[in-house]
């Protein structure tokens, strides 16, 4: 004999065990200020006792609203968008807010407005993009969004709805960090072409070198993955015309360190590395790395933010830009006499 299933609590159960109506629980739910505060403490007693969950779907048919970001991440096995996730989904937790989430798992065209429509379709209110690529770019024009929307956009491609880490500056301060070092043959590892970051960053690395009046070593198209890193760090190995490497990430500079020491050679006495992202192991490779640290969460509590102001009516700001730090550690030093 199957047992009883016991039915979960609705909105009417706690009404009556409240002493109110069902409207009246409706409005403590939405934070109505009508409600006198020894009733709202009442009836959230009450929803305490009994475990009662709002059920969101009929919540979105009475008042039209799902109550729900929609967020379109690029891969989250990387650090940084899997950070940022973790913290719009606890904004939005704490502001009333659900989030649905679909990551790219291709750069192709068709994959990106997929993706989005999917997203669109679900009548979230609003949308995060965390997912720098050029090609999403050209999807949210193409599909023409009407919706409120946030971009991580450090180079200003959406010039209405973006808030993004200055890369330009952070690649700057860590071409100077070598520069005043004494390096003056420096390479930059860069990230993969359609990347707006790695863009952003190389432009950096390319203006401080020319501001520097220094040759260029022309760039170096990567992947973002420490295998590939240590596939440029033994191709490096074999000209030695360079005494200092910018690397467009940590997972290509760790990559980097590990070729040039397999090789022979010492990181920071023979070659100085520097990193991007500041990602926790960076502190814990031999040695230390040298990087540009960007607070992933404060992109994600700020998207947010964002967001629900311009959902509100309260958006008074086209562009928000967080600064990046340099932080200083062993992998770098002035280059041999």
């Amino acid at each position: 004999m199957e047992p009883e299933k016991v039915r979960a609590p609705n909105i009417r159960d706690v009404a009556r065990l409240a002493g109110v109506s069902y409207q009246t629980v409706s409005r403590v739910l939405n934070n109505s200020e009508s409600i006198k505060p020894s009733t709202k403490e009442r009836v959230l007693e009450v929803i305490d006792q009994v475990g009662y969950r709002p059920n969101q779907a009929a919540r979105a048919l009475v008042t039209s609203r799902s109550r729900t970001i929609g967020v379109l991440t690029s891969q989250t096995a990387h650090y940084g968008p899997t950070t940022s996730l973790h913290a719009i989904e606890d904004a939005a937790r704490e502001e009333g807010y659900l989030v649905s989430t679909t990551s790219l798992t291709t750069s192709e065209y068709e994959s990106i407005t997929d993706r989005l429509e999917h997203l669109i379709s679900q009548a979230v209110e609003g949308l995060v993009v965390i997912a720098p690529q050029v090609k999403v770019f050209d999807a949210i024009r193409e599909l023409d969004i009407r919706l409120p929307l946030v971009t991580l956009d450090s180079t200003q491609h959406d010039d209405q709805r973006s808030l993004s880490v200055d890369q330009i500056s952070g690649a700057r301060m860590a071409t100077r960090h070598l520069i005043e070092l004494g390096h003056r043959e420096i390479v930059h590892l860069a990230g993969p072409q359609d990347w707006i970051e790695a863009e952003a960053r190389m432009r950096g690395f390319l203006d401080e070198i020319d501001d520097a009046d220094l040759g260029t070593h022309p760039p170096i198209l990567g992947d973002w993955t420490a295998d590939f890193g240590y596939h440029v760090g033994r191709e490096l190995t074999g000209y030695r015309d360079f005494t200092a490497v910018f690397a467009a990430n940590d997972q290509m500079a760790l990559g980097l360190i590990h070729a040039f020491r397999d090789a022979g050679l010492d990181v920071p006495r023979d070659v100085s590395v520097v990193g991007f992202d500041d990602i926790p192991e960076a502190a814990h490779y031999w040695p230390p790395l040298t990087t540009v640290r960007q607070d992933f969460a404060e992109i994600g509590r700020r998207s947010v933010a964002l967001l629900l102001a311009e959902l509100r009516g309260e958006a008074d700001r086209n562009h928000d830009q967080i600064l990046p730090e340099l932080i200083v550690r062993e992998s770098t030093a002035p280059p041999r006499r």
